[in-house]
């Protein structure tokens, strides 16, 4: 009788690990998924950037024009101007809390 508390305490450990594993952190969500249009730096200085005229987070003028909520939500469902999608949403890929991550990751590229 007492292996059983054991392996249930011992699964419940693993379950754990397991997850924390699988959460990759923020930074590297951007650099795998934002960095590409948005600049590694969060300057927008990239060639898809450029093209696409996205905003430079790093100025605190841009970052006090953008909503915590909304950029959650442009991050999960992506981002869409005049019914067009200028970005797609990564609801697939990332969890809420991977996404709220990034969020504060971009609030932290303002100096």
């Amino acid at each position: 009788m007492k292996t059983l508390p054991k392996i249930a305490i011992a699964s419940i450990v693993l379950g754990f690990a397991v997850g924390a594993v699988s959460a990759s952190p923020a930074s590297e969500n951007w650099e795998n998924s934002c960095a590409s249009c948005h600049g590694a730096d969060g300057k927008a200085q990239t060639k898809q950037g450029k093209k696409l005229k996205v905003r430079d987070y790093t100025l605190a003028a841009v970052q006090a024009e953008m909503k915590d909520d909304e950029m959650l939500k442009a991050i999960l469902d992506g981002y869409f101007e005049n019914g067009k999608e200028r970005m797609k949403g990564y609801k697939d890929e990332y969890s809420e809390q991977e996404a709220k991550d990034l969020v504060a990751f971009i609030r932290g590229l303002k100096p």
